[in-house]
């Protein structure tokens, strides 16, 4: 919970978690798709661990603290976490009368001819519930991460975690859950909140003190579209407000129980898919108070690439005791950006955080971090930036980072 100021975690040069695969890891994974491999045939283990080991180097290299490991065991930057609860059911081929269409994830995604929404998206076809036996995936990445970090820096790895609304979303009212599983909503939100505080004390106890829940829905309530669709379906029951308060409170609940010193993040993302594309736009003006004030998180990681994003004055909103990661180094194109241009956004941002706070530049810049907008490779491929890209990139973070602040 968010209580306290907390830094270090987050440190003042970030980035949000994917980094770009390496083809071997990537040759690898093809050929157990095309030619029914196991893992361990295919000898993913050991390529995986070497991917790892180069790229939390390469980052430590760069002087960036709060390593990842790339999402390297992923395919996808929401992970297994879900399949692994007790309780849901993998759709295929699933009509689209079960999503709303509006829901920007799934307008991108969905099947023009078929009217089907692709794989990959779970619901709860029974009650959830939290088998440690099961819930491996998130464990393996941690420590395999850990097993390149001394001990001593444990803390500083940050795991980035699907958010509990992730399928919830997308789906029309009540299909998220089947009605043997759940009556409504506020039933089957109290039993996410239960499965995310068991997976976070799994995680607390081996170890991890930095998590950063990814969560594009958050953002798509700044998008006029979809608020919208959603007024426009009158399958939906209250309003997209009455929505969005669910889910703040679906976070608290879910993060009621952790120690101060697990520090907790949310990326606000408004897509990142194949070619650098987005989803969604819309400033973040019509959420922010509400946002900053009630969801009880340390960290706010926040897209501010380009206009799209709207203007640094809802910042204004961000109280006392909670940071903001501000991601204006773009992902999305290989050209780098001004390094004096990109102080100068930081610069504006820490005014409008020091507007509303009554506070000099200065004391606000003590909240305020830098990082890329958004991963570079949140699924596994097909994206526009190169390795030195990639490199380049962090590296104008990490100097953007030493010259205004001069600390990690």
């Amino acid at each position: 919970m968010a209580g306290q100021l907390h830094s270090a975690p987050p440190f003042r040069a970030e980035h949000m978690g994917s980094l770009l695969r390496p083809e071997k890891l990537l040759a690898v994974r093809t050929n157990i798709r095309e030619n029914g491999l196991s893992a361990e045939e295919a000898g993913l283990p050991a390529v995986e661990k070497e991917a790892v080991g180069d790229v939390i180097k390469l980052q430590q290299e760069l002087g960036l603290k709060a390593v990842t490991d790339g999402e390297f065991v992923r395919t996808r930057f929401w992970g297994l976490m879900w399949d692994e609860f007790e309780g849901t059911s993998k759709l295929q081929d699933a009509e689209a009368g079960m999503f709303r269409l509006y829901h920007p994830d799934v307008v991108s995604l969905i099947e023009k001819d078929r009217k089907v929404m692709p794989g990959d998206s779970v619901i709860a076809g029974s009650k959830l519930s939290h088998n440690p036996e099961k819930s491996v995936s998130n464990l393996h990445e941690l420590k395999l991460a850990q097993s390149f970090v001394p001990e001593s820096e444990w803390g500083n790895i940050k795991l980035t975690m699907i958010t509990p609304a992730w399928f919830h979303m997308r789906y029309k009212q009540g299909r998220a859950y089947t009605q043997d599983a759940y009556a409504n909503d506020a039933e089957y939100f109290a039993d996410v909140a239960k499965v995310y505080q068991a997976e976070l004390d799994q995680l607390y106890k081996l170890g991890l003190r930095n998590v950063q829940f990814d969560d594009p829905g958050m953002a798509y309530f700044c998008s006029q579209k979809f608020r919208q669709g959603w007024e426009e379906d009158k399958d939906n029951i209250g309003t997209v407000e009455d929505l969005l308060d669910a889910y703040i409170k679906l976070y608290n609940d879910a993060l009621s129980k952790l120690p101060a010193d697990f520090h907790t993040g949310i990326h606000l993302c408004r897509g990142n898919f194949i070619g650098g594309r987005h989803f969604a736009e819309g400033a973040y003006d019509i959420i922010a108070k509400k946002l900053f004030e009630n969801l009880n998180v340390n960290t706010f990681y926040l897209e501010y690439d380009t206009e799209r994003s709207g203007g640094f004055e809802p910042l204004k909103y961000l109280p006392k005791n909670k940071n903001v990661v501000v991601g204006v180094i773009s992902t999305k194109v290989a050209e780098l950006e001004d390094k004096e241009a990109t102080k100068e956004r930081i610069y504006k941002a820490a005014d409008a955080i020091a507007e509303g706070s009554s506070q000099t530049r200065e004391e606000a810049l003590k909240r305020v971090c830098i990082s890329p907008q958004c991963g570079f490779s949140t699924h596994e491929s097909g994206y526009p930036l190169t390795l030195e890209d990639e490199k380049n990139k962090l590296k104008l973070v990490r100097q953007v980072a030493d010259e205004i602040w001069g600390e990690p």
